[in-house]
């Protein structure tokens, strides 16, 4: 139950609504927003427009206090209940939501097409954050896992893949579900529930690789599938990291993520991303890892992020780039796509805009000439407004992912659904 007493901050909400179907957007979804264990509570009433969006609303908060010092024992977030429906769906209803001051909360919702068959609703009740909760501490794994030793050697080089297989509980409990995860989207759940999106910039980023980084070990080695299991990683925390169907995520962490989706961490002579441990340093200690709390104290003071990784785990980390991501397109250039471009991959990228296009009416069409002129450079622009990117016009890292990862999900329906 959320304790509204000690509200006197604000966070911000934001809903992006799709067809679980189709990828694309859901328009005049209405969305009734409450606080959690207080029925008949409704607060705010919300509308999707033609990109599936809804308005951006401040809702109240704990103090920011409470998420910045590891003494505090108040909870520093709100805790808000979503009733979501629209004609020809099934509703949602999400209990739990949690609100941070002073950063934007954005909650993306798949609806499912009704089919006359089966559940008509669905609802997620989202459990307290690992921060605040008790969860069970994490089991030590070696860092590296033998891989000659079993033969089972996977694959050749690093991939980042376009989905993973999340199993919601631990290894053995086969009465647990099994999701499909985008990869970006996975990342932004787990750190959403196991750091706070107000700490330092530094320190959510040591935190976002360190999370990526033993993911992407998970990948490589095939760590489950070798055992016998038919997924890719656990939601348990005393095995993986902590991820929660239907929780949302925070804008300060999402940016993060797009900038740097495809980066690990490394050592010298090891082929395979290190299976980055930490732990919350409060109220369990893990001595040759990161702790949670600890890397927020060392962004407070300045810390890179590369210093706070190497503070816990030696001066010889370091940070890599996976050189194939999967389920794209093709890949960016290596540079910033920008007016006076032109070539393939200029053309390229109008093409894709003109598909999301027809997702995303908000979006212009452009002429798929080759040539970046003014009128691509505002279609990017609206591209970016709708999908939470700085608002450049230009085509960086993130915004070319992110304008493929759109093209992608909109331009088939995603076998994984």
């Amino acid at each position: 139950m959320a304790d509204n007493n000690n509200v006197v901050d604000k966070g911000q909400l934001k809903f992006q609504v799709i067809s679980g179907m189709t990828a694309f957007p859901v328009p005049d979804v209405k969305i009734d927003i409450s606080y959690t264990g207080v029925p008949d509570s409704q607060i705010e009433q919300l509308k999707t427009d033609s990109s599936g969006q809804t308005e951006t609303i401040d809702l109240p908060a704990p103090p920011v206090e409470y998420s910045l010092d590891p003494q505090s024992e108040q909870q520093p977030y709100s805790e808000y209940t979503f009733d979501i429906s629209a004609p020809g769906f099934e509703t949602i209803q999400i209990a739990g939501a949690e609100i941070l001051p002073d950063v934007e909360a954005l909650q993306n919702v798949q609806l499912r097409p009704l089919d006359g068959v089966g559940t008509q609703s669905e609802i997620f009740a989202i459990p307290a954050h690992t921060l605040f909760g008790e969860y069970p501490p994490k089991i030590a794994e070696e860092e590296v896992k033998p891989l000659v030793d079993t033969g089972e050697i996977v694959l050749s080089r690093v991939v980042v893949p376009e989905y993973i297989v999340v199993h919601d509980g631990s290894p053995r409990d086969s009465t647990a579900t099994d999701y499909y995860v985008r990869y970006k989207d996975y990342i932004k759940n787990v750190a959403s529930s196991e750091i706070y999106a107000t700490w330092p910039e530094n320190t959510i980023r040591a935190n976002v690789l360190a999370i990526m980084s033993f993911t992407l070990n998970r990948v490589y080695t095939e760590w489950y599938r070798n055992k016998g299991y038919d997924f890719t990683i656990t939601s348990s925390t005393a095995f993986d990291h902590k991820w929660i169907p239907g929780r949302n995520i925070f804008d300060s962490i999402s940016k993060v993520v797009d900038e740097i989706f495809s980066d690990y961490l490394s050592r010298p002579n090891v082929k395979q991303p290190i299976l980055t441990q930490y732990c919350d340093g409060k109220r369990v200690s893990c001595p040759g890892w990161m702790t949670q709390w600890g890397s927020k104290s060392l962004g407070d003071r300045g810390y890179s992020t590369i210093e706070i990784l190497r503070y816990y785990y030696g001066d010889d980390m370091y940070i890599n780039t996976a050189q194939e991501i999967s389920g794209i397109p093709a890949s960016w250039p290596g540079y910033t796509i920008g007016d006076g471009s032109r070539g393939d991959k200029v053309k390229q990228l109008q093409q894709e805009l003109n598909v999301v296009s027809g997702a995303y009416p908000a979006i212009p069409k452009v002429t798929a000439d080759g040539i970046y002129g003014p009128s691509t450079a505002a279609s990017v622009r609206k591209f970016q407004s709708v999908f939470g990117l700085p608002q450049t016009g230009e085509v960086d890292y993130s915004t070319w992912y992110k304008i493929s990862e759109i093209y992608v999900g909109v331009s088939r329906i995603a076998e994984l659904n």
